[in-house]
């Protein structure tokens, strides 16, 4: 046998293992490499999770991991959002991040996640799941009673209200509606909710949905919208309507809605704190990755802000902007 089909077989077997050493690194990061996230919102659209991704951003170079962000172009894509997480979970990430539209749409994936041994960490909602390790999220449910509160205050106990909800599907979509209704329903037993309504987060939706509302109830007197898309369409809603009483409140803080409360078309909104939640998630999945324990909620805070207190450091701190 001559030396030349050794080195032959040398060489092919030294790009086996070379090809083999670059689909395994592709696929997921190995041992010197930096950890690899994983992270699927809910959207890419709107400031809110574009400061998501910001504070995602910063914890990851502070930590020393990479990450990648991606969300369909409306809150109302469900379907593109479970083929996101398909492709992420394919790409076999240290850890994988989502925040679901639909709370079970994407269970099939989690579970194909747990499988290949990807942590998964929910955040901004919480999935029909115990696959999970944590969720990143404001307190929805309370976030919403207080915003219910400020409503009520502002109308003095009593009045129709209506409601222009961005999902009835995605945790945090169930939880400001039903935080809200509930608060009222407790507190307030002169206020009358109407049906609630949903737009899909979508501002041009939300705000035909708002102008149809009040033209089907001309004595509604605020108007409450669970997201900054939603919040958005019902203050421009209601100045298409030429409705010039009604009181209306937020969830989140865009530049616009800021401006609104500013100038006194909104009462005024709550704020999340998106660095906060993104920071977090970065820090959740680095954990989960490294076998550390963690707690099965992280709350990350959620502030009222109106035209008084604006300004103050502390809330300028958490807005969008």
């Amino acid at each position: 046998m001559t030396p030349r089909p050794r080195r032959g077989a040398a060489l092919a077997l030294a790009v086996l293992l070379a090809a083999l050493s670059g689909c395994a690194a592709g696929e997921r990061a190995g041992e010197g490499r930096k950890p690899y996230i994983a992270i699927v919102s809910k959207g890419f659209q709107q400031q809110f999770w574009q400061s998501v991704r910001k504070g995602a951003q910063q914890e990851a170079e502070r930590r020393g991991a990479e990450i990648s962000f991606q969300g369909p172009a409306t809150e109302s894509d469900v379907e593109t959002q479970v083929t996101q997480v398909t492709n992420a979970v394919g790409r076999r990430p240290d850890a994988l991040a989502l925040a679901a539209l639909d709370s079970r749409a994407t269970e099939p994936m989690l579970r194909k996640a747990r499988r290949a041994g990807i942590p998964v960490i929910a955040f901004d909602s919480g999935v029909d799941s115990r696959i999970p390790r944590t969720t990143v999220a404001t307190d929805n449910r309370a976030a919403a009673a207080e915003a219910a509160r400020r409503l009520a205050a502002a109308l003095h106990g009593k009045g129709q209200v209506a409601v222009i909800a961005h999902s009835q599907t995605s945790g945090s979509g169930i939880d400001r509606r039903d935080g809200f209704a509930r608060w009222m329903a407790d507190h307030a037993p002169g206020i009358e909710l109407l049906p609630v309504q949903y737009g899909g987060g979508d501002q041009t939706k939300s705000a035909d949905i708002t102008k149809a509302v009040i033209t089907a109830n001309p004595g509604v007197d605020g108007i409450y919208g669970t997201n900054e898309g939603s919040a958005m369409g019902v203050i421009q809603g209601v100045e298409e309507s030429g409705r010039k009483n009604i009181k209306t409140v937020g969830f989140d803080s865009g530049k616009g809605q800021i401006d609104a409360v500013e100038d006194g078309r909104m009462v005024g909104a709550i704020t999340q704190d998106p660095l906060a939640i993104g920071r977090g998630v970065v820090d959740a999945a680095l954990k989960a990755h490294r076998g550390g324990e963690l707690p099965r909620t992280v709350d990350t805070g959620y502030y009222w802000y109106d035209r008084h207190n604006v300004h103050d450091p502390k809330i300028e701190a958490v807005l969008y902007r």
